[in-house]
């Protein structure tokens, strides 16, 4: 379909709603391919042939969606999913929840029969208008294009409107999904206006005005650093003189007052037992201790709004939209207390150093003992604590990591020390969907304009088997630099620290909560056409992670049950 040819009031509100968009903002456009969305399609194809935006397809709406969810983690600005009637809508759901409840921008345009097709029967249409209401920040069932003067405009200020409220910039939400559900009569293609119709510059995503709560330095606190705090927690910290409680996906995990060892700090009751407030941003959900600390009646909870619920674990907590530390006098003795802590319960996860004397030594015996020693130290099988270290030491301030909701990341969390790395994570609701596409998201969205870094993702078997649709890519698009990292355990142990281990037989365990897998990795890479390394040494693993990396890459740790 050229733009020459016939018209359509389609293709002609298609291409007003997106070129506004982009004018506000949209970078990225995901689009999966159907019917009755072809207009939109069309339009996002022009748009990319113009270089206004980064062009995305995905055959998988799921995928769709969460590749979006990636990006819009990454940049904090809305990826706009395009997608056609029917089930294909339904698939976005579960990155909608997952924006809603970790505050990330997404824009989802669901292509639509029109409203005298809806419930009779008609192939592909069911009830879309509504279907996000519970989760979105605006949802509108837009009118039916037909080819007045006036629907260019009125599409125009939709998409202002749409964006505004998925970056929180509108209302007292913060961003988050954002739905427009956009139904078309046929023609569903034809002519668009001319390029000089509404090429705009894209503008800056508009930043939300809200004040700040000042929080006097007062009584014994801590700030605590969940999934999606980002660095505005170590700067709250280092300003009140606070101890920092640091979620390993917090992306907070550094600075002086990091506390290392916490889960064991805050049941010491000289240290966790003594804390008075705790000022919480982002989503902390990885720690038993954290969710008690924020469930205690006693503790003044303040805790920093970014998803769609507010934390109020112990019915007081108060939600603010950022915190101010007021002037004067901390507590140095409270502060030292933590640190003494921390220092004491530094991790050293580093492989052991080579004994060069030993390597050195005209003494055959004490030569040969030194080199068996290293050869033992190379040809050491790899575990999960072996592992997170490796992926952290690999990773620096401009790669990316990105966690799945697998066994690893509880691992990484208990064990691993301070450093300032852009993490990501789905602990929205963490569940285990979708995590490969976010990555990707994340990756497509970091390494733009020629930027240097490498996205990591670490994950379990089962995390990776799940989105193992996202490993699918284009031909024709660009190939980012991304190293899945598979911790292979053939299932679910994530479940060994459970409840469920204690109550349920061996043989029920293995049946309906382990899902024992024996997939070949490396077959599902050569078919995706991904690059495939299986690891079994520290040695080896350090070696896959530091290469030079020049296409996608699988590596594959074998653990053990």
């Amino acid at each position: 379909m050229t733009d020459q040819a016939i018209a359509s009031p389609a293709s002609q509100a298609a291409w007003a709603l997106l070129s506004e968009l982009v004018a506000q903002g949209v970078t990225h456009v995901i689009v999966s391919p159907g019917s009755r969305s072809q207009a939109l399609a069309l339009a996002a194809a022009r748009l990319e042939r113009e270089g206004r935006i980064r062009l995305h397809v995905r055959i998988d709406e799921r995928v769709a969606g969460f590749t979006a969810v990636g990006i819009g983690r990454e940049l904090g600005v809305p990826a706009a999913v395009i997608c056609t009637s029917g089930t294909a809508v339904a698939n976005l759901l579960p990155a909608a929840l997952e924006a809603h409840h970790s505050g990330v921008p997404l824009l989802l345009l669901t292509a639509d029969r029109p409203p005298e097709l809806r419930g009779i029967g008609a192939n592909q249409t069911m009830r879309q208008p509504g279907l996000f209401d519970a989760i979105t920040r605006f949802s509108v069932d837009a009118e039916t294009p037909a080819g007045a003067a006036c629907e260019g405009e009125r599409m125009a200020e939709l998409a202002s409107s749409a964006f505004a409220r998925a970056v929180g910039a509108a209302g007292e939400a913060p961003a988050g999904p954002v739905h427009l559900n956009l139904p078309y009569r046929e023609p569903l293609a034809g002519a668009m206006p001319a390029v000089e119709h509404a090429v705009a510059p894209a503008q800056d995503a508009p930043a939300p005005s809200r004040p700040a709560t000042t929080i006097p330095r007062g009584p014994r606190t801590v700030v605590v650093a969940g999934a999606d705090a980002g660095p505005a927690a170590e700067q709250i910290a280092h300003e009140g003189g606070w101890p920092l409680i640091a979620e390993i996906v917090s992306g907070a995990r550094f600075g002086r007052n990091v506390v290392h060892g916490y889960r064991e700090a805050l049941r010491e009751p000289e240290l966790g037992g003594r804390v008075e407030r705790a000022i919480v941003l982002g989503h902390p959900t990885l720690s038993r201790e954290v969710s008690a600390l924020l469930s205690d009646p006693s503790v003044e909870v303040v805790a920093v709004r970014r998803g769609g619920e507010e934390l109020n674990l112990n019915g007081a907590s108060r939600a603010v939209w950022g915190v101010e530390v007021a002037d004067g006098p901390g507590d140095d003795d409270w502060r030292a207390a933590w640190l003494r802590f921390s220092q004491a319960h530094l991790p050293d996860l580093a492989p052991p150093a080579p004994d060069i004397e030993g390597l050195q030594s005209d003494d055959p015996r004490q030569r040969g003992e030194a080199v068996r020693a290293e050869l033992e130290a190379v040809r050491r099988p790899l575990d999960r604590a072996q592992l997170v270290a490796a992926v952290w030491s690999a990773t620096w301030p401009h790669d990316r990591l990105v966690f799945g909701s697998s066994r690893l990341v509880r691992v990484a969390d208990a064990l691993l020390p301070g450093k300032k790395v852009p993490v990501h994570a789905n602990r929205g609701l963490a569940g285990i969907d979708g995590t490969v596409a976010t990555a990707m998201g994340v990756a497509l969205a970091s390494q733009g304009a020629a930027r240097a870094g490498v996205t990591r993702v670490l994950l379990g078997d089962l995390t990776f088997l799940h989105d193992v649709g996202a490993l699918l890519l284009p031909d024709i698009e660009d190939e980012p630099r991304v190293q899945i990292v598979v911790g292979n355990d053939r299932g679910g142990t994530i479940f060994d620290g459970l409840e469920v281990a204690g109550a349920a037989s061996t043989e029920d365990m293995s049946r309906v909560q382990y899902t024992p897998q024996s997939v070949r990795i490396e077959q599902l890479a050569m078919a995706y056409g991904w690059e495939h390394h299986r690891v079994t040494t520290r040695g080896a693993l350090d070696q896959a992670l530091t290469s030079t990396v020049g296409r996608r890459q699988i590596i594959e740790v074998p653990l053990a049950r």
